[in-house]
This record gives structure tokens, sequence and C-alpha cells, in this order.
């Protein structure tokens, strides 16, 4: 695979994953290193976070076993930006070689942030795409099920173009783009007063 991913590459490669049963929890990586490693680790979090957001939609379970999921989504979560960060910033690294013109626009949506897109929309097409296969529903819910296939197609499409034009012009010096450093405070107890306030209140104890 090329330095530079294409849509059609990411998109084939996110689709085969979903085909394997169970290889968000226990496949073996595919990619050492790179940008496809990154690629990689991106979609296998997102793939964890859609089944963790599912079980925490339960109802029928004890309050612990939702804190638990919610636990598990922050993770996930912080875990799925790392890996976006590291895919613009291997990105970065193969274009280094094409200086951008004065006149390359700056894009405020990185390949990273689209890669990430990409992930999320082939697992609503794979989940959706299921949906029209059931068979203890009735025809509404099935025709309805169709038609957002469709509309999750197309913009799955859209931005795929989107994706492979920014590369393109990013690699003839016509665009350009920075990594975006989201800096999540949640999960740190040294930026998050709820845990800090915690640790704080437990040493006047």
């Amino acid at each position: 695979m090329s330095a530079l991913p294409g849509s059609r590459e990411i998109t084939a490669f996110h689709e085969g994953r979903h085909a394997i049963p169970g290889w968000a929890k226990s496949g073996a990586a595919e990619h050492r290193a790179g940008a496809w490693r990154a690629i990689e680790d991106n979609h296998r979090c997102n793939c964890l976070q859609w089944d963790e957001e599912d079980l925490a939609r339960r109802r029928n379970v004890p309050d612990s076993e939702i804190a638990a999921n919610k636990r598990a989504i922050d993770f996930q979560n912080q875990k799925r930006n790392d890996a976006i960060e590291r895919i613009d910033e291997e990105l970065l690294a193969a274009l280094q070689g094409a200086s951008p013109g004065p006149a390359a626009r700056l894009s405020s949506e990185t390949p990273g942030a689209m890669i990430d897109r990409l992930s999320i929309l082939s697992l609503k097409i794979h989940h959706m795409r299921l949906q029209t296969l059931r068979t203890d529903v009735d025809r509404e819910h099935l025709d309805t099920c169709r038609a957002r296939l469709e509309t999750l197609a197309e913009q799955r499409a859209d931005l795929a173009e989107c994706l492979d034009r920014l590369l393109e012009e990013a690699a003839r010096g016509e665009a350009r783009f920075k990594i975006y450093r989201q800096y999540k405070m949640y999960n740190d107890p040294r930026f998050n007063p709820a845990l800090y306030g915690e640790r704080g209140a437990g040493s006047r104890k």
C-alpha cells in the first residue's frame, strides 16, 4: 500500500474488517507502523466503541454495568483521537517533499479526521445493511433502512472524494493541513476538576 492511502483502499480496508467476526476484539494487527497502522488502530477503536455504545443503552442491567460501558467508551474515544493525530503525523511526514505554495489553501479538516469519519460511516453502513436483512420487522422498517443505506453510501462517496482531493492537492503543494491536537481533558486527573478535586478531598480526610 502507498504512503498516501486513497479513499478506495481505506474503504475496502474498513469493509474487509467488518467481514471478519470478532476482528475488533481479537484480530491481529495487519500493519506494524506508519499511516496504515494508525488507520487500523482508529478503525478498531471505532468498532469497539460502537459495541460499547449499544451496550450502554441497555435498561435491564445494573447501573454498575452501564458505568463500566461508559468508562470503556471514554477509554476508546481517547485512543481513537490519538490514532487520528497519528494518521495526520504520518501523512505530513509522507508529504515532506511537497512544499505548499503561497496560495495553498488551509484545510480546517485534516485527512485523519476524514478517515475517522469514513470509519464511522462504514460502521453505520454495515449495521444499516444488517437491518435490511432482518426478518422480524415490518416492511416499513425495511424500506426506511434501505433508504438510509442509500443516503449513507452517498455521504461516504462524497467524503471519500473530498479526502482524495485534499491529499492530491497537498501532494502538489496546492493545499495544506495541520495537526490539530485534541487535548482531551476529561480522562486526565491533572485537568479534570472532578478528578483532581476528588483526589484533594481524599487527601484531606
